[in-house]
């Protein structure tokens, strides 16, 4: 299964201003797999270590003595470890007293060693506030798969090449096939466990155990890292999120929890949810104009779901609704739609998202998001294209462009690209990934 994650690691390699290498994400979004490959495929050699509930480990960062560690490390091994030709992968590293902490020596003593480290996203968090490397380690982040990565592991790679020469237009030709391929990645998702499943056995109840297992393990993950007292709080979001996202208004409202419900209440259960990487927060704007974080509202925000399967095994959605009916791509109010389109920004990003309302909340963009541009995003779950909002938008501001996702084919107007959903994920890469990298 390939992820384009890949280059970056090659990239992090290769760079003369390497440092060592956090890759952090939720759980279960595939951290190890695809280091664990990096390291078998890049190097001479290559040394696993597992930091999780093994005791012999206790004594690795009892200092910060690297020549110490580098001994220790390739004796527990059975690896010579020499510098530029072994990756050091430490998994689980958060489990470690000291060891985020130690990043640091082998950044200013050692560097000529690569080493890499995952962790849950949550631990990683944990030590961002104290002990951590600051500006002495590189960073990764890692969502589920896009739904490009996920068209890739079908055995489609032609498809891709396609998607990838950016010639939109063209591609009008095979939207069937694109739309079938859309259909499946949203009852499948981009959980890695989910998607091999999906394309070894094509056994569709099969994914969904494997989705409402991952449900559960995160739950059972609010028990070991969430206090006793926070949990309640923690569960009532999270189970709401479905029903919260099926509105015509998505905005996060906090009396549907609990009557009377306040922000004081559940502000730490949504970060909690946030810092373990399982919820994306879509915060509201109040204007349209650059730079879009000046016009952040942090009392009115949309909750997303880390992936779009989960989203449908929560709901207990069936295979049959989504694989059978055009309906799915409007029905729940485009729950699902603007799901997929969030988790596709997310992928490719990882860049905070917004949405815009005005003051009398009659004018509503889905989502906003900038480059060198403003860029309102109007996200349609069917074919028509007649949108007020946007249009008022678009009129307000001519250094506005907008985007609108939906069904129909491509289409360029004045200030604005009709952009097919199927195409979403390309479209973004291709006008933003380097933007936000060259920052």
């Amino acid at each position: 299964m390939e992820r384009t994650i890949y280059n970056e690691l090659l990239a992090w390699k290769n760079s003369s201003g390497r440092k060592p290498l956090i890759l952090d994400g939720a759980r279960q979004v595939g951290k190890t797999w695809i280091l664990r490959e990096f390291g078998k495929r890049e190097y001479e050699k290559f040394v696993y270590i597992n930091c999780d509930n093994n005791p012999e480990l206790s004594g690795l960062f009892t200092d910060y003595n690297i020549p110490r560690i580098i001994r220790f490390l390739s004796a527990y091994s059975g690896t010579n470890i020499t510098a530029g030709n072994t990756l050091i992968f430490i998994d689980e590293i958060q489990e470690l007293e000291r060891g985020i902490s130690s990043l640091k020596y082998f950044c200013e003593e050692a560097n000529e060693y690569h080493i890499v480290v995952a962790g849950s996203l949550l631990g990683i968090q944990i030590h961002s506030g104290t002990g951590f490397p600051v500006g002495k380690v590189d960073r990764l982040h890692i969502e589920p798969l896009s739904f490009k990565e996920f068209v890739n592991a079908c055995g489609n790679r032609e498809l891709v090449k396609l998607l990838e020469l950016h010639e939109w237009n063209e591609l009008s030709g095979l939207k069937n096939t694109f739309i079938e391929l859309l259909r499946q990645y949203y009852y499948v998702g981009g959980m890695p466990e989910a998607v091999q499943s999906y394309v070894n056995e094509q056994d569709l109840f099969k994914v969904r155990r494997i989705q409402n297992r991952i449900l559960s393990d995160y739950k059972d993950d609010f028990s070991k890292h969430i206090p006793k007292d926070e949990l309640p709080r923690v569960g009532m979001v999270w189970n709401a999120i479905p029903g919260q996202l099926a509105k015509e208004n998505k905005k996060f409202i906090y009396g549907v929890l609990k009557q009377g419900g306040r922000a004081k209440e559940f502000e730490k259960a949504i970060m909690w949810l946030m810092d373990m990487g399982l919820i994306h927060k879509v915060n509201r704007i109040n204007k349209i104009g650059k730079p879009i974080k000046f016009y952040e509202d942090l009392g009115a925000f949309k909750l997303f779901m880390l992936d779009l399967g989960l989203l449908g095994a929560m709901a207990d959605v069936s295979a049959k609704d989504i694989l059978t009916r055009n309906e799915i791509f409007s029905e729940y109010k485009g729950a699902f739609t603007e799901q997929y389109v969030a988790q596709q920004y997310y992928a490719i990003t990882g860049n905070g998202l917004y949405y815009y309302t005005n003051e009398s909340a009659t004018n509503e963009i889905d989502f906003v998001v900038q480059n060198e541009y403003v860029h309102p995003i109007e996200v349609k779950a069917e074919e028509n294209l007649k949108s007020k909002s946007l249009s008022t938008v678009l009129k307000s501001d001519e250094n506005i462009f907008g985007w609108r996702f939906s069904m129909s084919d491509y289409r360029e107007q004045e200030r604005m690209a009709n952009i097919p959903l199927y195409l979403c994920g390309e479209w973004m890469e291709s006008k933003l990934k380097y933007n936000y990298n060259k920052e």
